[in-house]
């Protein structure tokens, strides 16, 4: 079966051949690598393009990076939202960090196959980290409660976007909840307002200034 990035192409117009080509091999690359390493589960990797890449890149839908913008992808697992966004913006840095071993072997093989010169992935906990970012990226992995204390004062000071340097967090469902919880000053965007499939009814970027 051949599963082609149509959906990316989509909804985003402006992509080079390049960038095609990648976002194309993605689905050989995960399905190669998940049958070894689980980064994604079983049944998801048919819905690869949806549920993970177009998920991804549903930040540069709100966000678009600058070229020179550094920016942190906290528990990255296989690479999301980090390997799209690269693609996506190939003038921007970008590290993944994950506690993770195996799914940072698996971040770095997807990289080097595509030929990402801006991807660098560490076997990281966010904590230990020491450089500062334009932007930290995640998606859902904990709270944010317990999220924003492992990224707290990893903001470069002065903003080059349109938007001021923070967190921009990937999350589904009921929110208003959790954001309270964290005592952040939150702003919720729904992806649906970008995307059409059903999946992303419930998701949101989450996006909390520095």
């Amino acid at each position: 079966m051949e599963i082609k990035s149509t959906i990316i192409q989509h909804y985003f117009k402006d992509l080079t051949k390049q960038q095609i080509t990648q976002f194309d091999q993605l689905y050989d690359l995960y399905s190669f690598w998940n049958a070894q390493i689980n980064v994604i589960s079983r049944k998801d990797i048919e819905e690869l393009y949806e549920r993970h890449i177009l998920h991804s890149l549903g930040i540069a839908k709100f966000c678009t990076f600058k070229p020179g913008e550094s920016v942190l992808d906290v528990g990255t697992g296989g690479g999301f939202p980090g390997i799209p966004l690269a693609i996506l913006f190939p003038e921007t840095s970008f590290h993944l960090v994950d506690s993770i071993g195996k799914k940072i072997k698996v971040v770095t093989e997807v990289a080097t196959a595509l030929g990402l010169q801006n991807v660098k992935a560490s076997h990281l906990r966010a904590e230990q980290v020491n450089e500062k970012f334009d932007f930290v990226v995640s998606r859902a992995v904990t709270r944010l409660v317990d999220f924003y204390p492992w990224v707290q004062g990893k903001f470069n000071k002065n903003s080059k976007n349109a938007i001021a340097n923070g967190i921009l967090y990937l999350k589904g469902g009921d929110l208003m909840e959790e954001i309270e919880e964290s005592r952040l000053k939150a702003e919720l965007y729904p992806l649906s307002d970008y995307f059409e499939e059903e999946f992303f009814a419930t998701k949101y970027v989450v996006y909390i200034p520095q």
